[in-house]
């Protein structure tokens, strides 16, 4: 009798074959010390790869000071610390020197951005904005924010944050050409839906936005308007960029993992009294209860070194991005903002579509050891999403390895040979190598200082 074949129906979200890769060299392992070493082998081919020998671009990363990465891997992160700081207020008794710890990292906090509060609990920017949406909106509200093909992020959209809160979503309307929000359109849009929020928050982000004229817009119906500067946040801190505290947003959420240059890690701060008891109610007991101490004592100094170094290191980073993308507007490549200096951030955005879109051009860059990311961008439809039309770059981390603008220049060369003259990715790759054995020191912290 044959037997019917089995069919495995199973679900499953990650790479089918990347998974049974892992299963195939778990299965060779003879031990868990095996098992461990596979592991270790693992981070030490990435640590190599991508921390010595890549030109890394993406716009949502940094690389940590020495001290803030001997901070993630303390003793202190080994203990729990729920609750507001304070011995009355934890769970449990042994925490005074916990308090002092998280302490320092609210006070640091409030004088890097010149704010009245701000909390150091929050392990993600996407669990800012949750606090946000769970302290300032019922389920029902509207709000509006800015859609996915103009730079927007799904934290602030249905399939985010927003989405599981129950609110209901309209779009900022925005400039295709220019990058920024119609606000003549905003004008004429937020009365007729009367947002009790709106949410200004971008993974493409190049330009500034109208916070004050949407502030007093949305101000004649009590709405509120809320800064999600997951990327822009370092810029923030270090005065290269709008000041949204001071300009009319309530409260301002971001990532420290980005231009803060931090530990992967939520930040948020506002200025209002009337905002503290709903944020931090939100934060805790709803979203966050042992909340990582390594993870807020690396975000300590990290806030410490915006303070010191932030004003020379953020402008760099600006004034690299603005090199970066001149470079590859001259060499063929066509660039998003080019009429208006290209960015104001540490982002430029390509539009790639001629050489054969962001998915491909991504990949073919990254066997050439230079590391960018697939962007959507306006015009492009939801299901452009895998395959969308542009690419993003960042200056965060080539910038901390004391590149300037002229090494912009050479960055955008390599690029150019591989897309614009067809040149083989292994070979400039091999030159890429070459190239970074030159900067594998990070400066802007209290071990190297600036670049000389």
């Amino acid at each position: 009798m044959t037997e019917t074949p089995v069919t495995d129906t199973t679900f499953e979200v990650h790479d089918p074959a990347v998974l049974a890769q892992a299963r195939r060299l778990l299965d060779a392992c003879e031990s868990g010390f095996d098992m461990q070493e596979a592991v270790i082998a693992a981070v030490q081919r990435n640590e190599r790869w991508r921390g010595q020998q890549c030109i890394n671009l993406l716009a949502p990363e940094a690389p940590t000071s020495p001290a803030v990465r001997t901070l993630l891997s303390s003793e202190v992160g080994t203990r729990a610390a729920e609750g507001h700081i304070g011995r009355v207020n934890r769970w449990f008794a042994g925490t005074q020197y916990i308090d002092e710890i998280e302490a320092l990292c609210v006070e640091l906090l409030k004088q890097a951005f010149r704010a009245r509060y701000a909390d150091h609990r929050l392990v993600a920017s996407m669990i800012g904005n949750l606090t946000v949406y769970t302290a300032l909106a019922e389920p029902g509200d509207v709000i509006m924010s800015i859609a996915q093909p103009f730079g927007g992020h799904s934290s602030n959209r249905n399939d985010g944050p927003a989405g599981v809160r129950g609110l209901r979503i309209v779009d900022v309307p925005m400039d295709p050409v220019e990058l920024e929000v119609d606000l003549d359109l905003f004008r004429k849009m937020a009365p007729l839906v009367r947002p009790k929020l709106v949410a200004l928050g971008a993974s493409m982000t190049l330009f500034p936005f109208p916070l004050r004229a949407m502030s007093d817009i949305v101000a004649e119906w009590g709405g509120k308007l809320f800064f999600d500067g997951a990327h822009q946040i370092g810029l923030i801190a270090g005065g290269q960029f709008q000041d949204p505290l001071r300009e009319g947003a309530a409260v301002m959420t971001g990532s420290a993992g980005k231009t803060f240059s931090g530990p992967q890690s939520g930040i948020i701060v506002w200025d209002d009294p009337a905002l503290t008891e709903p944020i931090t109610h939100a934060i805790f007991p709803v979203l966050a209860a042992t909340h990582q101490v390594n993870r807020v004592a690396a975000l300590a100094v990290a806030a410490a070194e915006m303070i010191e170094y932030g004003e020379i290191y953020m402008a760099r980073i600006v004034r690299n991005a603005q090199a970066l993308g001149a470079a590859l507007e001259g060499r063929g490549i066509p660039m998003l903002g080019a009429q208006k200096g290209f960015t104001r951030t540490h982002q430029v955005i390509a539009d790639v579509r001629r050489f054969g879109g962001g998915l491909e051009v991504g990949h073919l860059l990254a066997r050439a050891n230079i590391v960018t990311n697939k962007n959507l961008l306006p015009g492009d439809t939801p299901e452009d999403w895998d395959r969308p039309s542009g690419l993003r770059m960042g200056t965060i981390e080539v910038t901390r390895y004391g590149m300037g603008e002229s090494e912009m220049d050479t960055i955008a060369d390599f690029m150019a040979r591989v897309l614009v003259e067809g040149q083989s990715p292994s070979v400039v790759a091999e030159e890429v190598v070459e190239f970074r054995q030159g900067y594998q020191t990070l400066y802007y912290d209290f071990d190297h200082g600036l670049p000389g």
